[in-house]
């Protein structure tokens, strides 16, 4: 089982996050191309940095020519320009309708050129369903920026529908939240496990004045995460980094027992005196011990419900909604329901902590008048990821294994999919030589031919 440890002591942005991917093998073009898929007027450039001994790979958005400015420029900077005669700009849009959601390490604050009111969740969700990257990334970037709008309406006292992300704010907030999903599928992670998480301390200024470090998004987006602050007066971890935390991350512990494959950094824009301000992301296998330890504690609960007057399409709609809320697997089966009618049997399963959220999803978008539910024991197979060359490109494949023997294994299909519609190949026959490639390569590998590592 493929696992990655990510060790937050000095907190996480969404562009921290980007840069420890980077570091740690993901190529830059993947996530380049990510974001030209968006077609939002941003670009990502990458730099090698040092901080506090360590060098680190730092992630920057672009958004229409202009990089963001660290917070403590910018303010500087409309100071300078507020007592500028004749200057052209200001900050004036800076108004209490201006919405600067994406609280990005550096960058509380609202466009220097945009005064609009930014794009709602729903305007977000269409750009990214419509973007040329895999639907398991849409659905983990969909269900990332859900988090962090559901934690800022909690904040504003105001409905999901009603939260606007400041423009450039939402264009940051794409780049770090698409490229984390895009990312963390590049690495065919299993699992992710995080360490406790520095907050930082102080106050931040934004568009809504000065808040508290952690800002309120944060804090509630770290609802049950173990948080504390070493004394540090700057916010360290932002409301982006605590959303992809909250929606990757399966668990909070100290670093797990794994073999270590290797190891990246991604660095933020302040350099701390005697204080490395990265994140670092190991990546390894999940030793034979550990697997064993979490299959025997797999828990999940099942959620059942009897549909028999729903329409067919909205039924599509909910099965994606689940999947993107965070459930392991959610199907339906035809059943013969009371007075003869024809109807569905909604099944899904999913982690005790998202009970509650799915239950109140299904409720809201189905025509049913009872959930059903109940907690059972699950024994899981290692899973790991490897990658094989075909004539049209790299595809990963999935490889399940019992006490150190491959038991099975299958080509992903995203990316035989993806592969399939851009070079006009049948799927089947990407299908087949995909797998016809890695039974070639484990034939060939005593390694691979008994599982043992």
């Amino acid at each position: 089982m493929r696992i990655a440890y990510l060790e937050c002591f000095s907190g996480i942005s969404g562009d921290m996050f980007m840069g420890a991917l980077v570091d740690a093998g993901v190529s830059p073009q993947i996530l380049r191309d990510a974001v030209a898929a968006l077609d939002i007027g941003a670009r990502l450039e990458i730099s090698q940095v040092v901080r506090s001994g360590i060098s680190a790979t730092k992630a920057d958005v672009w958004v229409d020519g202009e990089k963001d400015l660290p917070r403590e420029e910018y303010w500087e900077e409309q100071l300078a320009l507020q007592t500028t005669p004749g200057s052209t700009r200001s900050i004036e849009h800076q108004h209490e309708h201006s919405h600067s959601h994406e609280h990005k390490r550096n960058d509380h604050l609202p466009h220097k050129h945009d005064g609009s009111h930014g794009r709602t969740l729903t305007e977000i969700k269409q750009i990214i369903s419509a973007a040329a990257i895999s639907q398991r990334a849409k659905r983990t970037a969909i269900s990332i920026f859900t988090a962090l709008g559901e934690a800022e309406a909690k904040i504003h006292n105001t409905s999901l529908d009603h939260v606007h992300f400041h423009e450039v704010g939402a264009v940051d907030a794409m780049v770090d939240i698409v490229c984390a999903a895009v990312g963390v599928e590049a690495l065919g992670l299993d699992e992710i496990i995080c360490s406790p998480l520095n907050v930082g301390g102080g106050t931040v200024k934004c568009a809504h004045g000065t808040l508290p470090v952690p800002a309120p998004a944060t804090l509630s987006l770290l609802a049950d995460a173990p948080v504390y602050s070493t004394g540090i007066q700057a916010e360290l971890v932002t409301p982006t980094g605590a959303a992809i935390v909250k929606t990757l991350a399966s668990r909070f512990a100290s670093f797990p027992e794994m073999k270590v494959e290797k190891s990246g950094y991604g660095a933020g824009s302040r350099d701390f005196p005697a204080h490395p301000n990265v994140v670092r992301l190991t990546i390894g296998e999940a030793s034979s011990h550990s697997l064993a330890a979490k299959a025997a504690s797999e828990t999940v609960t099942v959620l059942e419900a009897n549909l028999d007057d729903l329409n067919p399409q909205v039924f599509a709609y909910v099965m994606d909604r689940l999947l993107e809320e965070g459930a392991l697997d959610a199907f339906g089966m035809p059943a013969q329901m009371k007075k003869n009618r024809p109807g569905m049997l909604l099944t899904v399963l999913c982690t005790p902590e998202n009970e509650g959220k799915l239950t109140k999803l299904i409720f809201a978008e189905t025509t049913t008048l009872g959930v059903r539910r109940r907690e059972e024991r699950r024994q899981i197979l290692a899973r790991r990821w490897e990658k094989v060359s075909t004539p049209w490109g790299e595809i990963r494949i999935k490889i399940a294994s019992m006490n150190g023997t491959i038991t099975n294994y299958a080509p992903e299909y995203e990316d035989c999919r993806r592969i399939a519609a851009e070079h006009h190949v049948p799927l089947k026959i990407v299908m087949a030589t995909a797998a016809e490639a890695w039974s070639g390569k484990a034939s060939s590998s005593p390694v691979l031919r008994t599982g043992s590592e």
